[in-house]
């Protein structure tokens, strides 16, 4: 930050403004207190000739977390919190709706915290592109990619949502299910379940035979899977042999859904979902689901953003997905 910054900021002359870094007479007090509220506010301290402003940091690490009911994030917090508290770093976690702007929220905290590094888990890249480009520490977006953003200090590790998706739709259809459900967020609002809505769209587009009958929107929760199952059941009854959640929680609760309504999993409704939580395997029944390599992801994330910190250029990881089979997936005969 310059002293031209600052008299932008403050709305007084630079001749002014220089008088109040270098504590000379004839500035009013109202001037005075302006401009060294706004130096305050921004952690500056002056340099020895007070024509630079140099911003003081913290040596702590930021992680944003995009949902405050996000198990996969929860899961990776835990491992990202071993990882870094290995280093000199201290971590400050910060907790936002789903529906927030991460960016704005980096921002406020980047003039408050003043950390070396970001963190972000989820985000969306309208939200970046407006808005990053203020953000000057190193920082690391985990589950979205950001290699077409283009920012140098914006580094990425995710999963390719699209073909892990369409590795899911095609599991069912290869099962003999040609009637299909999906249960995800707001394609609008969520990059998430827009990138894998579009992979369930290119596996389905393969087989003419093959059809979605429904794509419930809600929040990523039991609740949620739960509510959006019975709006499917309400519309398409049992002709739908299959859902696609694209949460574990969404399927847990679809489940749960499927059961109070008298029916069962998978005997007369499949389902899949999406992150592979350890709570999948001890449900009734285990749930087939495609699992992200979260240790991995965590591992990866700190990796980078530690060499990001040492002046390390950004990078862009993609950690691979597995589709693991258990007992929720029941294959069924198709009318040829």
């Amino acid at each position: 930050m310059t002293i031209k910054d600052l008299a932008r900021l403050s709305g007084y002359s630079l001749g002014t403004v220089s008088r109040v870094l270098n504590n000379q007479p004839n500035v009013s007090e109202k001037a005075r207190e302006t401009i060294m509220a706004i130096v305050k506010e921004a952690g500056f301290e002056l340099n020895s000739n007070a024509k630079n402003l140099k911003q003081q940091r913290s040596n702590s690490i930021v992680v944003i977390v995009k949902g405050r009911a996000n198990e996969l994030f929860a899961q990776l917090v835990e491992q990202i919190q071993a990882r870094v508290a290995e280093t000199d770093y201290p971590l400050i976690l910060h907790y936002i709706d789903e529906d927030e702007n991460e960016v704005h929220c980096a921002l406020q905290l980047c003039r408050e915290k003043k950390p070396v590094g970001i963190l972000f888990l989820g985000g969306t890249s309208e939200n970046f592109l407006a808005d990053f480009g203020e953000i000057q520490v190193p920082a690391v977006l985990v589950t979205n990619t950001a290699a077409s953003l283009g920012f140098a200090n914006l580094s990425s590790v995710s999963t390719d949502d699209v073909a892990a998706a369409r590795s899911a739709i095609s599991y069912l259809m290869e099962q003999g299910h040609r009637e299909i459900a999906v249960i995800g967020g707001d394609c609008t609002v969520s990059e998430i379940s827009h990138l894998r809505y579009e992979g369930c769209i290119r596996a389905i587009r393969r087989d003419s035979e093959t059809a979605l009958r429904s794509y419930e929107t809600t929040r990523f929760s039991l609740q949620g899977g739960y509510a959006s199952m019975e709006r499917v059941l309400d519309t398409c009854g049992t002709q739908v042999t299959a859902v696609f959640a694209m949460a574990d929680v969404l399927a847990i609760g679809a489940i749960r859904c499927i059961c109070d309504h008298g029916l069962r999993v998978p005997e007369d409704i499949s389902v899949v979902g999406f992150d592979g939580l350890p709570v999948g395997q001890f449900y009734m029944p285990k749930l087939t689901t495609v699992r992200q390599q979260t240790d991995e992801m965590a591992s990866a994330c700190v990796r980078i953003l530690l060499d990001a910190i040492d002046g390390a250029p950004s990078r862009h990881l993609t950690v691979p997905y597995v589709l693991t089979i258990y007992e929720s997936v029941k294959q069924v005969e198709t009318l040829k």
